[in-house]
């Protein structure tokens, strides 16, 4: 009787062990599963931005030349200084000048005396004609002389305004523009070079420091672009808001705007020369330096975006690594498009709903099983000693 009740025990008791080691090797399964994180692409409104590098120019310079020869007797500037328009950079020895002036003011002061006499001797001539004292030639002769000596008396008296300007104007040289000025390329003493020819002596010169303009190149197909987006707009190309960043900067800080854009594509290189102007009041931009310009190339748009370590490379193309709902890894090949506050944006290849490995891909392959937690979520508790001794003793 005994053993007719033991086999039915027995046999559950097989079974209740071969169900549990079933059981245990389904959990262990999943406990080898390799872990991964993932996370849905982000989504905000994004501009295309294209960057270029380029170099500062000034929007006015000027070479500071004297229109008259002699020897350079004062230099009123530090080098390197800041002035204003009108302040005063060099001055030519007004001694020769001033004799000059002297000697035009005496001739001038001649030339009215004979304009004086020839109208008074026209004057005695006029009653003297009548009377047929002297003839009408000799008449005429006297009109004559009167005209010369009014002609002589305004030559004379430009000659006066010519050698005032010489002296109180050309022998002080001031400063055309607001800027700042280079080092003097002459010192007190030397004889400097005047006139309008070629061989003029190069005094100093100064460039314009607030604003400055930013010249930079583009290929032809970014103009397109360009005048395709001002279309959209209702604006012209000369008109955008741009970002600039300087060689040591990490970030674009500096705004301004397009003011030019050339009218002809250089034939050689296809690109096509742009402008962009700043305001540059603590005189940081000076020209010749370099620079990074960011303009924008499209309209905004909503982007989807991921960090840049979830993106892997295959030979030329870009892929990212999804968990699908069956938690396979699927691989998707992407368009990557620029960086935006810290993401790549995605212009092709993903959906907002995408799971994408962010971290461990180096354990993850196309169409393998992973655990997959998203960001933020904790991770999954290890099984305890007790549980894993029960596991034991039933696989046992």
């Amino acid at each position: 009787m005994k053993f007719r009740n033991a086999a039915p025990v027995a046999a559950m008791l097989m079974a209740a062990g071969l169900a549990g080691c079933g059981q245990g090797q389904q959990q262990t399964a999943g406990q080898n599963l390799p872990a991964v994180t993932v996370a849905r692409p982000a989504q905000r409104t994004v501009v295309d931005l294209d960057e270029y590098v380029g170099r500062f120019v000034a929007v006015s310079s000027v070479d500071i030349r004297s229109r008259l020869s002699g020897y350079l007797s004062e230099i009123h500037f530090t080098d390197g200084q800041m002035v204003k328009k009108g302040d005063l950079l060099f001055t030519i020895d007004r001694r020769p000048f001033q004799i000059v002036l002297e000697q035009m003011r005496a001739n001038l002061a001649q030339a009215r005396a004979n304009l004086a006499f020839a109208k008074a001797d026209l004057e005695r001539g006029q009653s003297l004609v009548q009377n047929k004292t002297i003839t009408a030639q000799v008449y005429d002769q006297r009109t004559q002389a009167k005209n010369v000596a009014e002609a002589s008396v305004a030559a004379q008296e430009a000659m006066v305004h010519s050698a005032e300007l010489d002296l109180n104007e050309y022998s002080e040289l001031r400063a055309p523009i607001d800027g700042k000025i280079g080092d003097r390329r002459v010192s007190v003493g030397n004889l400097v070079t005047g006139g309008t020819g070629g061989n003029t002596t190069l005094l100093a010169t100064i460039v314009s420091v607030d604003p400055i303009r930013f010249e930079f190149t583009f290929d032809e197909a970014a103009y397109l672009r360009y005048q395709r987006f001002a279309g959209k707009q209702g604006s012209g190309v000369d008109d955008v808001p741009v970002t600039l960043k300087l060689l040591d900067e990490k970030d674009f800080l500096h705004t301004g705007k397009i003011d030019f854009v050339d009218n002809v594509i250089n034939q050689s290189t296809g690109t096509v020369r742009g402008r962009a102007v700043f305001d540059n009041p603590d005189s940081l931009f000076t020209p010749g330096m370099f620079g990074r310009i960011r303009v924008p190339g499209s309209p905004a748009y909503l982007a989807l975006l991921i960090a840049d370590e979830a993106i892997a490379s295959e030979q030329a193309r870009k892929y990212v690594l999804v968990v699908d709902d069956g938690g396979a890894v699927r691989q998707k090949y992407v368009t990557l498009g620029q960086l935006d506050k810290g993401l790549r944006v995605i212009k092709d290849g993903l959906i907002a709903t995408d799971r994408v490995i962010v971290n461990g891909q180096m354990h993850a392959r196309p169409g393998i099983k992973v655990n997959a937690r998203d960001i933020g979520e904790p991770a999954a508790p290890a099984p305890k000693g007790g549980d894993e001794a029960r596991a034991g003793r039933v696989i046992q």
